[in-house]
């Protein structure tokens, strides 16, 4: 099997609908679009295989040289281990889901080619930056997906509130790819190389542990995984970043956009190793992210803010086992994490188009027995994002990043505690979401059911958000390390500090607890007292913290005071300064003589004549008064 197929087929087929986006059918772009990630998907599976029926370690796939000038080469080379085949994997399968799901979402829209075009390069642009064998071709690959999501978020581009999200998106995670440019400027300084493993090789040989040069790059890289992945204190963009299509807020939050930088982290680990000060950095940005963004998402009204400030706080569950050393843990939480939140938002999508688009939550209700089949796959998917024990996906996936953050070797009881609220937080939001949405009553009638297009991605995710847990048990509960086991030969394997059974139950019982704490109140609230919910919400104190946590905690503000306004204020100042009068004096100099040349065509056969007459004289004149003086 050849690698470069993978990313290959989608770019070639975004290049086919963009060139004939006039001339196919609707039917013929669907099967464009959902057709070449299935190829990429099959030949993703085919690697996969290849790989388990023989223990490779690796397969190397070289294209072409890119660029190449004095010692530097970079190539447009691929490389799969056991890292990137997950990542693929679960970019191509879940992307092919969303993008059935989009078949039928986005039936009636009229840049039905535009949008499965920009789709299919957005996961063509992933699959390079997962797949990259060197730095520059992963930040190529960084790079398109940044430029993918601007064009998918503003996709409804008439609104100008669009067009806002999706420059916000571009320009806020641009801080983050600035800092991971310049980690890459002094990672060739240092190594004379971009290419991963020779850095990853040479890196132990160059800096000693705790060096401050390998300490900033390791930070730096650190600052291009918070912008992209959404974390403190680059979230900001992410709740925004709902103005695009449903298909699109799925297909950022699960497969591709937010998990770059968590891909970026586990791949460059072994720098973070060398630099304590910036792994322990990566375990507090996620600890602080996972509980401030659930505060948030406690306080949504719109359904998909809520998922989406759901995001930030898992992915800052899979930055804080980064942190901690727990690599393989944060990798399966991002596998479970993809199904699970890829079903919940292709379910709120099957939800907004019932109800003929309205996403304000208390504007729903009653839809359990209107909406059955959604009713059932959103609860399964809202179970697994809460961590109901045994039973779903997310439970063995957070649980083991929740024991991990205490016992690890770069855990902290501080962490535990984050991680703990974090699971009550989320059990109290999600499952809010859930029966504000289907329970109570019928506050808005169902136009539209959902058609098979639509449902069955949604039947395969809710089973994969319930059996891919088994395939990493806690070791209180057997020794199924098959996940953990895969990932080895990329990957170290976590040192735990406390080898204890009856802590890893105790914490595991604990949060299962918190977590079915934070439903009960859920149900609590919205269901058995409604009113109480409600008066309790609109009291003085809790109300000023209800608006703080819903605008974000006022990031947003902050930002504008710190930066916006001071930089636009030095924008008008600079606006006429010395250098700008030189250009627009020379342009001016320029529109001068060339209305003085206008001028001279007056269409006159006599003003002619009169001028070559004059210039002859004058070259006359010239020439004699160059022989005679």
């Amino acid at each position: 099997m050849l690698p470069a197929l993978i990313p290959v087929i989608p770019f070639l087929s975004a290049f086919i609908l963009m060139l004939g986006w006039k001339q196919l059918s609707r039917a013929a772009v669907a099967v464009i679009g959902c057709g070449s990630i299935a190829l990429s998907a099959a030949v993703a599976i085919g690697i996969a295989a290849q790989f388990a029926a023989n223990g490779e370690q690796a397969i190397q796939q070289h294209v072409w040289t890119w660029l190449q000038a004095g010692g530097f080469r970079a190539g447009v080379d691929f490389r799969m281990d056991a890292l990137s085949v997950v990542f693929v994997l679960v970019i191509t399968i879940v992307g092919f889901l969303i993008h059935v799901y989009a078949a039928g979402y986005m039936h009636d829209e009229p840049d039905y080619s535009r949008f499965f075009a920009c789709m299919n390069l957005f996961v063509g642009a992933m699959l390079v930056l997962v797949m990259a064998d060197n730095l520059l071709l992963l930040y190529f690959g960084w790079e398109g997906v940044g430029l993918c999501s601007y064009l998918l978020i503003g996709f409804w581009y008439k609104d100008p509130a669009n067009g806002y999200a999706a420059r916000k998106a571009f320009i806020v995670t641009r801080v983050g790819d600035t800092a991971m440019g310049i980690a890459l400027f002094m990672l060739f300084q240092y190594t004379g190389t971009l290419h991963i493993q020779n850095i990853l090789e040479s890196a132990t040989q160059l800096w000693s542990k705790g060096d401050p040069t390998i300490t900033l790059i390791a930070l730096l890289l650190l600052g291009g995984a918070v912008g992209k992945s959404a974390q403190l204190p680059l979230q900001t963009w992410l709740p925004d970043a709902m103005a695009g299509p449903t298909p699109v807020s799925a297909l950022i939050h699960a497969a591709t956009m937010v998990t770059a930088g968590v891909y970026l982290i586990a791949r460059t680990h072994t720098l973070f190793e060398l630099a304590p000060a910036a792994q322990t950095t990566t375990a507090v940005i996620g600890a602080i992210t996972l509980v401030l963004a659930g505060f948030s998402a406690l306080v949504q009204t719109d359904i998909k803010r809520v998922l989406a400030y759901s995001t930030v706080s898992q992915i800052g569950y899979m930055f804080l086992a980064l942190g901690c050393g727990a690599w393989s843990a944060a990798v399966f939480h991002f596998v479970t994490h993809a199904f699970f939140k890829a079903l919940l938002f292709m379910g709120a999508g099957a939800i907004i188009v019932a109800l003929h688009h309205e996403q304000d939550m208390f504007k729903m209700g009653g839809l359990k027995k209107q909406l059955r089949a959604v009713y059932w796959v959103f609860l399964i998917g809202s179970a697994s994002l809460a961590a109901i024990p045994f039973v779903t996906a997310g439970f063995y996936s957070k649980d083991q990043i929740i024991w991990l953050s205490w016992s690890a070797a770069g855990g902290h009881v501080g962490f535990w505690l984050a991680a703990l609220l974090g699971a009550l937080l989320t059990g109290m939001y999600t499952f809010r979401m859930f029966f504000l949405v289907f329970y109570g009553d019928i506050k808005t009638k169902v136009h539209h059911r959902p058609g098979n297009s639509m449902m069955i991605p949604l039947y395969i995710l809710a089973v994969l958000s319930t059996v891919a847990g088994f395939i990493e048990l806690p070791h209180t509960l057997g020794h199924v390390t098959l996940f953990s086991n895969w990932l080895l030969p990329v990957l170290p394997a976590v040192t735990v500090l406390q080898e204890s059974a009856i802590l890893e139950w105790t914490s595991q019982g604990l949060s299962a607890l918190l977590a079915l704490s934070g439903i009960g109140l859920a149900y609590a609230w919205v269901v058995i007292h409604p009113k109480g919910m409600v008066d309790f919400l609109e009291m003085p104190a809790i109300l000023w913290f209800r608006g703080f946590w819903a605008r974000g905690w006022d990031f947003d503000k902050l930002y504008d005071v710190l930066l916006v306004r001071p930089y636009v204020y030095l924008s008008r100042i600079n606006k006429r300064d010395l250098v700008d009068k030189l250009y627009t004096g020379l342009a001016q100099l320029m529109q001068w003589c060339h209305h003085m040349l206008a001028r001279t065509q007056s269409g006159l056969l006599r003003w002619y004549i009169l001028g070559v007459v004059l210039g002859a004289v004058a070259i006359l004149s010239v020439l004699i008064w160059r022989i005679y003086i």
